[in-house]
């Protein structure tokens, strides 16, 4: 694999990849921001300042970036996670320099005036709004704020109304200035062109952007939880929800992807944040265990890699008339089980196989090539992207045990009900 990574002056990352699959550019612009780096008062701040980004500057007045991408078949967005805000381009490679020029600009141009601030806040609160009419949301939101108590990770990165409706222009643009700065960034590249000549270009654009101070570090530590916690929430919706969630640890640990492999086993596996594709999980023991015995309409499981640690969800839909106590109870009986007994090397294998599958629709692009390239820098490094599947075949059916055992434990659990009123 053509990898080329380098470091300017200003301290901006950047990695390039060579990819001659089709004659297109994709290229990201990461910044190490995101709800992980929020506190009470100004949640969600990323998230808006990721809006206000697409708000232009006086080289590039809003909707010019869209105009100009679009004349030329090219495609863009961004996103905010938890640990991250990032920002995309794909274009026909022979273009790739205007998304060079755009994210080189609002790197440090963005101007974020009042006017724009107030005309985003409906925006902003309005996208919350409708995300509250969610049952998934609301339970969502009220699991994770019981699952952790001290750490940033508890909070939607949509953030608190409140906090949406008091924050100020002042307080955006200071969270732009102190995080969209090259010595808090990277860029990430795949595609069709010469990896030298894209360097060579690259720092044309952006070596010349001032560094900044060093950006606040999280020091929020989430201690052990000792006990099991529950929320129930009481809804219009017409169906009961069943949402469980363990405290898991961050992606560069070994364990997980001893926990990548069981929740296979358990769920048929979870796409990733980007071109995860999807496969049918009617295998797999809590489909077999709650669906097939018509206890739940769907079930589903999920592990996103995180800098520090994170959760493993579970989530099901409950039929009509059925006990919601008694999905948990099944589903229990599945996660004791795998405690229990050692799963079968055909099973182990099969788990191992759907794993690699989902991670192989996620990676097989151009743009979601350029994707991994960065998203991997964020919480790991780029090794850790190129060494997923062998870590994968290295998970043994005591692996499965042992994390079962360790990460699924009742106390290191929060159980979340959505109880229908209907």
């Amino acid at each position: 694999m053509n990898l080329l990574r380098t470091t300017l002056d200003n301290g901006l990352k950047i990695l390039i990849r060579e990819s001659h699959t089709a004659p297109v550019v994709s290229f990201w612009a990461w910044y190490r921001v995101g709800s992980r780096n929020e506190r009470e008062g100004i949640t969600g701040i990323s998230h808006w300042v990721e809006h206000m980004l697409f708000k232009g500057t006086e080289r590039w007045p809003s909707g010019s970036t869209d105009q100009a991408i679009a004349r030329e078949g090219g495609v863009f967005n961004g996103m905010t996670w938890y640990d991250f805000t990032t920002y995309y381009e794909t274009l026909p490679a022979r273009k790739f320099s205007l998304a060079l020029d755009i994210e080189s600009d609002r790197m440090s141009n963005v101007m974020i005036t009042e006017e724009e601030v107030e005309s985003e806040r409906t925006v902003i609160i309005s996208e919350r709004q409708g995300k509250e009419n969610s049952p998934r949301f609301q339970l969502t939101e009220a699991v994770d704020a019981a699952a952790f108590q001290a750490h940033p990770y508890g909070h939607e990165t949509l953030g608190h109304l409140r906090d949406l409706q008091s924050m100020t222009r002042d307080d955006l643009y200071h969270h732009y200035r102190t995080y969209y700065r090259p010595n808090n960034a990277l860029l990430a590249i795949a595609g069709d062109f010469n990896a030298g000549e894209m360097e060579r270009v690259t720092e044309r654009y952006f070596a010349e952007i001032p560094a900044g101070d060093d950006v606040p570090p999280v020091t929020a530590t989430e201690p052990p939880q000792e006990e099991e916690r529950r929320v129930t929430i009481k809804g219009r919706d017409a169906t009961h929800y069943l949402q469980i969630v363990f405290h898991a640890p961050p992606a560069r640990e070994k364990d997980f992807f001893a926990l990548t492999v069981l929740n296979a086993v358990l769920s048929g596996g979870s796409s990733f944040l980007i071109g995860g594709g999807a496969l049918t999980n009617y295998t797999s023991r809590l489909y077999r265990a709650l669906v097939d015995r018509e206890l739940a309409v769907d079930i589903h499981g999920s592990l996103v890699p995180t800098i520090d640690p994170g959760l493993y969800r579970l989530q099901a839909t409950i039929w009509p008339e059925r006990d919601i106590a008694e999905v948990e109870a099944a589903l229990t009986t599945e996660i004791e089980r795998l405690q229990q007994d050692l799963v079968t090397e055909q099973e182990l294998e099969k788990a191992r196989s759907q794993a690699r599958a989902l991670f192989a629709y996620s990676s097989e692009s151009i743009t979601n090539q350029a994707f991994w390239l960065g998203f991997s820098e964020i919480f790991a490094d780029y090794g850790w992207f190129m060494r997923y599947l062998n870590r994968l075949e290295a998970v043994t059916a005591e692996d499965l045990q042992r994390v079962a055992q360790t990460y699924l434990a009742p106390q290191n659990r929060t159980v979340g009900w959505y109880i229908s009123n209907q």
